[in-house]
């Protein structure tokens, strides 16, 4: 494939989050959508269209189909969480670079194995955590990797949470024991957690203890819970995450000079310097400052851009897969692991080793 060539993608199956993804993939300008594929033909067909496909995407009514077609370059999955680990490992196995939505795993012992294919084999692997690709995280790890402005970080919160109608409860996949068994904890926690190992420059916790009284639903799958995690220097961060309270995505990262403040992951960030109670205790001073970082691209599309940048060098140049995003979706689903298994212990702190 020349260096100029879009990536072809194949698409596994059509949970809604491959809505969004489709989308990024036709918007970026080196990706192409090349094939899909589904249990049945005629429910590829059907999704194809309804989300405008090109008209030389290639349509399959099976997975093995898309992984079998020598002109995808690349698969997006995003089937139920317990499928991961046997189409993973089959599409690098043949030879199939791998973007896979989070949670990427049940337990890190299923994500080595997939990491493990991935790079026996020579693909490259990400995970499909959007907002780590917009301009806006780098500009805010500008002002937390400054001594002057933020300086030591001490503490992070974050929670990422929406509220799940009647039907998402009992319908929705994330909800099912034998599809997505970590529920709110490997969705919407998976986020939380990936922020605060962001702001920490992924230097993993020591210890992490599950708060007490998370909700479950009645096939024991959970529907929120939180953690507190904390650093041999003193460093400490706590997250919430759930499916029965409204939308929110925050982190506050507080440092011994300033403040970071992100009310939705997405939106303008807020940042405190050097601040005080003001006259009455009634107000801060100075007062936070707003930063707008604009784009051209949703942040997907850039997911999108960035891992075919990294697919084309492997093809076109000969490049070797970059370390970096298997090491991050390593260390998420440690602290994963390390909350489930810190609730399952009466709450117990369980340490984390890497």
């Amino acid at each position: 494939m020349a260096e100029s060539s879009p990536v072809r993608f194949g698409i596994l199956g059509f949970a809604n989050i491959a809505r969004k993804v489709s989308r990024a993939i036709a918007l970026a300008p080196n990706a192409t959508i090349s094939a899909v594929g589904s249990r049945s033909i005629e429910k590829a067909t059907a999704y194809a269209k309804e989300n405008g496909y090109p008209s030389t995407t290639k349509i399959y009514g099976s997975y093995e189909a898309v992984l079998d077609d020598p002109e995808v370059d690349a698969v997006y999955v995003p089937l139920p969480t317990s499928l991961h680990v046997k189409w993973a490992v089959l599409a690098a196995q043949k030879k199939k670079h791998v973007l896979l939505e989070k949670p990427v795993a049940l337990n890190v012992k299923e994500l080595d194995v997939i990491l493990e294919e991935c790079e026996s084999n020579g693909v490259q692997y990400m995970d499909a955590t959007m907002w780590m690709h917009h301009p806006r995280t780098a500009k805010m790890k500008e002002f937390l990797s400054d001594s002057q402005r933020f300086g030591q970080l001490k503490s992070v919160h974050s929670t990422f949470a929406y509220l799940g109608d009647t039907e998402f409860l009992e319908n929705n996949i994330r909800v099912k024991s034998d599809l997505d068994a970590l529920g709110a904890l490997g969705d919407a926690g998976w986020y939380s957690i990936r922020a605060i190992l962001w702001t920490s420059d992924y230097e993993l916790p020591k210890t992490v203890t599950a708060l007490r009284d998370p909700e479950f639903n009645e096939a024991g799958v959970i529907l929120s819970c939180g953690a507190s995690l904390s650093w041999k220097d003193g460093r400490v961060a706590t997250f919430y995450c759930s499916f029965l309270a409204n939308m929110a995505m925050d982190i506050v990262a507080s440092g011994s000079k300033g403040n970071l403040r992100v009310h939705d992951f997405v939106a303008p960030f807020y940042t405190v310097e050097g601040s005080w109670i003001g006259e009455l205790a009634t107000s801060i001073h100075p007062a936070p400052s707003e930063h707008q970082v604009n784009t051209d691209l949703p942040q997907e599309a850039l997911m999108v851009k960035e891992f075919s940048n990294l697919v084309g060098s492997i093809k076109g140049k000969g490049s070797k897969p970059e370390k970096k995003w298997p090491t991050i979706s390593r260390k998420t689903q440690l602290v994963v692991d390390a909350v489930k298994a810190s609730i399952e212990k009466g709450f117990e702190p369980v340490e984390i080793i890497y």
